[in-house]
């Protein structure tokens, strides 16, 4: 009997371990021209909710989380970060690996991914060029921060199977069409008098100037991922290659 209350009292001091896995994601660009893309791309994107996010960097953050930044020397796709390094058509931007454990969505780290130039000495963060704004006259106050050309949330969590979920800005210097005017003819000092028919005005076309402008293209998906796998998300402009292994 005393065998058995000192084995349950050794039982229950033990800690309880959760599931851990390793996370190695790569993150990489096309080098594409947008025109040469033929897909419609909105501008007007919903801002990236950056609340529950921070850097994988920050090591306080990530130990609160209960997860932990890991060296390169915990990396297995390096073969495929050397590949897109050496093909002109990719630059690898990100090339990250983590442990975490198995939590939920609602409390799993969310990682707050910054790389790439940093474009706010030539961009205001709505994308409009700072020289056409000076040249615009327009007084305005813009707050001074950095503009990634990548910027996002990733997201590892558990919910009966293991999901990755991407939300990626990519911002690309480019050109947008900008309306300055739009409005009707006016009747001519001519033409005052006689009697003017407002239906056969004619609408003017609208004025529009194309100017500088840093563009931005969404990643944002979902997936699920099988544990020891390679699994690979893209769209036209970015990639994520990820492997996902038990610790």
């Amino acid at each position: 009997m005393k065998k058995l209350i000192l084995f349950l009292l050794v039982f229950v001091s033990l800690p309880t371990f959760a599931r851990s896995f390793d996370v190695e994601v790569i993150i990489f660009k096309r080098n594409v021209e947008p025109s040469q893309v033929n897909e419609a791309w909105p501008q007007d994107l919903e801002p990236i909710n950056y609340d529950r996010a921070f850097s994988y960097r920050d090591s306080a953050a990530m130990s609160e989380h209960r997860a932990s930044l890991l060296s390169s020397g915990y990396y297995r796709l390096n073969n495929q970060y050397q590949a897109l390094n050496r093909h002109a058509g990719f630059k690898p931007l990100v090339h990250v690996t983590w442990r975490q454990n198995d939590r939920g969505e609602r409390t799993s780290p969310v990682l707050h991914i910054q790389a790439g130039q940093d474009f706010s000495g030539k961009y205001a963060p709505d994308g409009r060029s700072l020289k056409e704004i000076a040249a615009d006259g327009t007084p305005t106050s813009i707050e001074k921060s950095p503009l990634y050309e990548l910027e996002g949330t990733v997201q590892v969590y558990v919910q009966h199977y293991l999901y990755l979920k991407t939300n990626l800005n990519l911002r690309v210097p480019g050109k947008n069409e900008v309306v300055l005017k739009d409005s009707v003819i006016e009747p001519s000092s001519e033409d005052e008098g006689d009697e003017v028919q407002v239906g056969n005005l004619e609408p003017i076309k609208p004025k529009v100037e194309v100017q500088d402008f840093l563009n931005s293209y969404r990643m944002q998906q979902k997936r699920q991922i099988r544990s020891g796998e390679i699994h690979y998300l893209d769209n036209p402009f970015l990639g994520v290659i990820i492997r996902i292994d038990k610790a």
